[in-house]
């Protein structure tokens, strides 16, 4: 035996440094999984697919979807790792200038309907398990979605280096020592990945958050992210953490508020498959925030009650309602699911004790009766048909006829004070109150011509005087 210890001494040696290497290849190859792993929670809390996956069964992350703003649709672009068409050669350098400086691999700059000024916050860490999960995890797809065509000057790209440098904060996230891990935690998930404010905070007139009044309300195209402040009576202060939990994971809080719009499609893509940790800490988090107010004296889900004679009494007695014609649309449209008291029943919310109705602006009813509501939460499917533009199972309903049904429900089981008219219905028809950058465009066209005249003519101006000068003629 003594003598074949040598012939064996470089065998054992190789099957040594082989298990080595193959440990050392495990390692690696549980740290790229784990990695994935990390960057696929990253990217659900970040809401990746609900902006940059095409409706009605478009390939993840493949783009198309087309985002409603205020300077025109905004259609988002591919990222999954296609190399003809999407983000298969950005380097994680690319991709981090991409996500948190909203510059692309080939300079050009993307419109902050991309929230990269939120994604500004996310930390290099994060930002590698992003790209190792976007290039490891995410199939391929070669489609090449719709352009964005806005209207001059906004097709000008090269004017976001001008707005980033006024507006865009590149400060990353920094945790506050004085306040609790969950509260930081929180604060993370809500002020960069699950970007709140960029729904929920006004914007000014250059369409920049107004960072004066955070989470106090704004406007999203044709809807209106509330107030998510601590205010007792504008926000979210008279509501339990298990509403605000329930809220974000399900979207549905009877007696309180229904998810449609963009925040349907948040908690559809994103909140519900949060872990209950996450979710709790965004709530400590928004509990936190500083209150603000709005003059308002009663909650917007306090507003209304169940009206047990309106309807027996009108009905069948035309040219006696005071809104003859908006009862008639909620008999014939909206009473069959919403009882004739407005109390709803087991798929449909309550029209009184709704965020909706006692607000103290009509946008969200105006737009969920415009566009309809479709929600899946696990097996559940909450599903309102659309009685606007794109009406496939109900009547189209005109402007006239959504502004009285409107104010018709306002009065009877909302807030009455606020008061709706077709003028109204056609500005959120056509998305939304338009910005004060919006009405200036307009003139942006005539005022380059007259600028650009204005140079020439100095040009001219100035050659002329040049020869008619001594030292020219000399």
């Amino acid at each position: 035996m003594p003598k074949l210890l040598p012939a064996v001494r470089p065998l054992l040696l190789c099957l040594t440094a082989l298990a080595a290497t193959s440990g050392m290849a495990l390692a690696e190859d549980t740290d790229t999984a784990d990695l994935v792993a990390r960057g696929r929670y990253l990217a659900t809390a970040a809401d990746c697919a609900a902006c940059h996956t095409a409706p009605h069964g478009g390939t993840p992350f493949a783009g198309g979807y087309a985002i409603d703003t205020p300077l025109g649709q905004i259609f988002s672009t591919n990222i999954t790792p296609s190399k003809t068409a999407g983000i298969g050669d950005y380097s994680e350098a690319d991709f981090s200038r991409a996500v948190r400086d909203g510059v692309a691999k080939d300079g050009s700059h993307l419109y902050p309907a991309m929230p990269y000024t939120a994604y500004a916050k996310i930390t290099d860490a994060d930002m590698k398990a992003l790209y190792a999960y976007f290039m490891n995890e995410v199939k391929p797809d070669d489609h090449k979605p719709q352009q964005t065509e806005l209207p001059f000057p906004f097709s000008i790209r090269t004017s976001m280096a001008a707005w980033n440098l006024l507006f865009l904060d590149k400060t990353r996230f920094e945790p506050n020592p004085a306040k609790s891990a969950e509260w930081n935690r929180g604060a993370y998930l809500a002020e960069a990945l699950t970007h709140c404010a960029t729904c929920h905070t006004p914007r000014n007139g250059l369409m920049a958050e107004d960072g004066s009044q955070p989470l106090a309300g704004g406007a999203v195209g044709p809807w209106f992210a509330p107030n998510i402040t601590s205010d007792k009576i504008a926000g979210i202060g008279d509501w339990s953490d298990e509403d605000l939990t329930q809220y974000l994971k399900t979207g549905n809080v009877p007696g309180k508020a229904q998810a449609a719009g963009p925040m349907a499609e948040a908690i559809e893509q994103s909140f519900q498959h949060l872990p209950d940790g996450d979710i709790k800490a965004i709530v400590t988090y928004l509990r936190d925030v500083p209150p603000v107010g709005s003059g308002d004296k009663k909650a917007r889900d306090t507003f209304g009650e169940p009206s047990t004679e309106i309807e027996a009494s009108l009905r069948g007695l035309p040219g006696q309602a005071p809104n003859e014609n908006g009862f008639h649309v909620f008999s014939g449209s909206c009473a069959a699911c919403h009882q004739p008291e407005g109390q709803g029943n087991l798929h449909y919310p309550s029209l009184f004790k709704n965020t909706a109705t006692g607000g103290d602006r009509p946008d969200n009813l105006i737009a969920t009766i415009l566009y309809g509501l479709h929600r899946t939460v696990g097996e559940n499917v909450a599903f309102m048909p659309a009685f606007g533009p794109d009406a496939s199972y109900t009547d189209r309903l005109s402007d006239k006829d959504i502004a009285d049904v409107s104010n018709y429900v306002l009065a009877n089981y909302g807030n009455p004070a606020v008061k709706v008219s077709a003028a109204d219905v056609a500005i959120i028809r056509e998305g939304g109150e338009k910005p004060l950058i919006v009405r200036l465009a307009p003139l942006a066209a005539p005022a380059a011509i007259a600028g650009a005249v204005i140079v020439v003519a100095l040009i001219a101006w100035l050659l002329l005087r040049r020869r008619r000068s001594p030292q020219a003629t000399a």
